[in-house]
């Protein structure tokens, strides 16, 4: 296991967002590298993709904190709204869901174009899976340049626990996280889940969690 000096994801209500808290993995390194190279792209409109809380938020508020970026939602997006857009040189719709006017995002492509923006559109699933309505949009997503956050490998699931575990002073031995590890479902979601019921239970108990605990949770058989 390498330092675990850069840490993803604090599951609590109050996230952290900071630089030193995103652990850099497999899962998640292209995406990671590519806010680190701004601003070096290969195309201006980078679609960044993943299932709810693989870290998609937290590029962004890394992005924003380093490049001075504005971060805005679908519910934002109207053509007053591109005034204030033209004050920053980057752009990132977060938790894109296709809840928008397709004329308005097809808008904001062209704005990008035409402004020399760079735009950072955050998505549970890739642009061009989508089927819009309108081709001339459809053409534009293909032309996104995609980074994928995928599923967590064990590294980043060992360094999600043992981070959040710190965090909530719950005290799990080591060879505990490797056992929860192989077992746990390759889900951020799921890890998100498992950690609000060890945390419940840590405080029900108030003693140090042990085999027994995790086999409860995680509905295995102890082996």
């Amino acid at each position: 296991m390498s330092e675990l000096n850069q840490l993803l994801l604090n599951f609590d209500q109050k996230q952290n967002f900071n630089y030193n808290d995103f652990y850099v993995s497999k899962s998640n390194f292209f995406a990671f590298k590519l806010i680190e190279n701004w601003p070096k792209w290969e195309k201006r409109v980078i679609n960044i993709y993943g299932e709810k809380n693989c870290g998609k938020s937290h590029l962004a508020e890394i992005f924003k904190s380093k490049y001075k970026a504005i971060i805005f939602d679908e519910k934002k997006l109207n053509q007053d709204f591109f005034l204030n857009l033209k004050l920053y040189e980057n752009l990132i719709l977060d938790d894109f869901e296709n809840n928008t006017d397709e004329k308005l995002l097809y808008s904001l492509f062209n704005f990008v174009d035409h402004e020399n923006k760079y735009l950072i559109i955050n998505s549970r699933t890739p642009l061009i899976n989508i089927k819009f309505k309108l081709k001339d949009l459809n053409s534009r997503v293909k032309n996104c340049l995609l980074a994928e956050i995928k599923i967590p490998d064990d590294e980043l699931i060992f360094a999600l626990l043992l981070k959040n575990f710190s965090d909530k002073q719950i005290k799990v031995n080591k060879k505990l996280i490797d056992y929860i590890v192989k077992r746990i479902d390759r889900s951020y979601r799921k890890i998100s889940e498992f950690i609000y019921k060890i945390d419940e239970l840590s405080l029900k108990k108030k003693k140090p969690i042990n085999i027994s605990s995790l086999k409860e949770i995680l509905e295995v058989e102890i082996e």
